[in-house]
Parts: C-alpha cells; sequence; structure tokens
C-alpha cells in the first residue's frame, strides 16, 4: 500500500500547529487565538491533497479552538459569544476547505485534459510525419506552427528552421534560394507573388509545382476556421507522367509563352 504523505500533511500540521500553540500558551507565555492560522493551513491541506484533506483538516482546526477557548475562560463550559465565534470559525474553515478543494479539482481536470490533449497533437504529428504529402499549418499570422517531415524532405528544409515557425513567405523564399523549383529566376517573383496571394486568401484551386529534381507537387491551400491555413503538397509526379502528351508541343508552347526553354522543362517534367 503506498503512502500517501500529502492526505495527512494538512491535518497533521493543523494538529502540530493547534499542540504548540496550546503548550506555548499554558507554560510560556499567552498566544493570541491561532484560528486564521489554522484557516491557512486548511487552504494548503485541500490545495495540495483535495477536499477531504482540507474537511479533516477543518474538523481539526474547529475542534482545537474550542479547547483554545475552554481553557481561556474563567469558568467552565462556553458562553454565547464563544459559540458564536466557533460557529463562524467553522463555516469559515469549512468553506475554505470546500472552494479550494474544488478549484483545486478543476485545475487537475484542466491539467489532465491539457496533457490528453497534448498526447494526441504528438501522436498526429507522428503519424503526419510517415506520410509523403507535405504538411504545413499556418496560424492566422501565416506562421508555420507545424511542418511535416515530407515537406522538410521535399524542400531541403533543416528541423531548426521549421521549429523556428517561420512565416510562409520565408518558407517560398527558402525554396527559391535552394534552387528547390523548376523555373527561371525571371518567374520565381511571380510565381511567389501568386502562391502568396492563394495563401491570403485561402483559394483552394490545386496548382502543381515541378521541382528541380524532377518531382511534381500538388498544392491545396485550405483555410480554417481559426483563420489560419492548412497547406497541403501530394506528389502526383506518376499522375503527370502518365497523363501528360509529350507530343503536344504547340499546346504547351502556347500556354507558356512560346519559350522554347519552357517547353523542354515542361515536356522533362512530364517524362
Amino acid at each position: 500500500m503506498q503512502f500517501d504523505w500529502r492526505a495527512i500533511s494538512g491535518p497533521a500540521l493543523t494538529a502540530m500547529t493547534a499542540l504548540i500553540a496550546t503548550l506555548v500558551d499554558r507554560y510560556v507565555v499567552a498566544v493570541p487565538n491561532p484560528a486564521p492560522l489554522l484557516i491557512c493551513i486548511v487552504a494548503f491541506a485541500a490545495s495540495l491533497s483535495g477536499l477531504a484533506s482540507g474537511m479533516v483538516s477543518a474538523a481539526i482546526a474547529v475542534a482545537c479552538s474550542a479547547l483554545f477557548f475552554l481553557n481561556h475562560r474563567a469558568a467552565p463550559g462556553y458562553d454565547m459569544a464563544d459559540l458564536v465565534r466557533l460557529a463562524m470559525l467553522a463555516i469559515t474553515a469549512i468553506g475554505t476547505a470546500g472552494i479550494t478543494g474544488l478549484l483545486r479539482q478543476r485545475l487537475m481536470d484542466a491539467f489532465a485534459l491539457e496533457r490528453r490533449h497534448h498526447a494526441t497533437a504528438e501522436r498526429l504529428s507522428a503519424a503526419l510525419d510517415q506520410v509523403d504529402i507535405g504538411i504545413v499549418l499556418l496560424d492566422s499570422d501565416t506562421r508555420a506552427e507545424f511542418i511535416n517531415r515530407a515537406f522538410r524532405d521535399y524542400f531541403s528544409l533543416s528541423d531548426q528552421k521549421a521549429d523556428s515557425k517561420p512565416p510562409f513567405i520565408a518558407l517560398m523564399y527558402h525554396g527559391r534560394d535552394t534552387g528547390a523549383y523548376q523555373l527561371p529566376e525571371e518567374e520565381l517573383s511571380a510565381f511567389i507573388a501568386q502562391r502568396a496571394e492563394m495563401m491570403r486568401v485561402g483559394d483552394s484551386t490545386p496548382i502543381d509545382i515541378n521541382l528541380a529534381n524532377g518531382k511534381v507537387l500538388r498544392f491545396i491551400c485550405t483555410a480554417l476556421p481559426d483563420g489560419g491555413r492548412m497547406l497541403s503538397y501530394t506528389p502526383v509526379t506518376d499522375l503527370v507522367r502518365h497523363t501528360d502528351d509529350p507530343g503536344d508541343t504547340s499546346y504547351y508552347q502556347s500556354l507558356r509563352g512560346g519559350g522554347d526553354r519552357s517547353l523542354v522543362r515542361h515536356l522533362r517534367a512530364a517524362e
């Protein structure tokens, strides 16, 4: 059987304090009524171990205060004033124990709920790190609250930078600086501006992103109820390779403005 020192510490401290006050008052020097100090100990007991310990401490405090009053009476027994003071002390002690114990219970319940939520978040984070879809969760200020392992791998994002909660625009510039996108430099600024605007307005239109390593990611922005955003980067390289026809040269050239270099890039992604 495990010894619960928290449960008995409050009642023991209450009884010891009352005993010391009685002995000092009788054999050393007169001391004032220790009831206020006992009420503080009742609150301490209830906050440390809960309602039961607080109620036991309150009962001990009232009983010891009754004995202390009796020792200060010239005649045996109690008069009406003593009874009123004892009744007020009992109400105060019980109320203190009850309120403090209930507040402690609510606080403990809140802590337990927070721990469960934290454990759930940890499991969800671990699960999202196992999928091949890049996931980024942005808060209402567009700062990254969560970046899963797939996104870090796709864009060569270090753990230190990912865990620093970078803003979305910093992630875009990181991809530009590391040469992650299969785009010429003159098109990168417009590409970043387009992506930033889509994220800002919560546009959920899918767009395909060609990476320099030959992979193709389908980007989708989802607006969240709290004003944040969930960004998903789904690998669709195989899908693009099977559906794009490299023979549609004139069509792709018209879409990209007619440049041979643009055509070559598109066909490389489709191979």
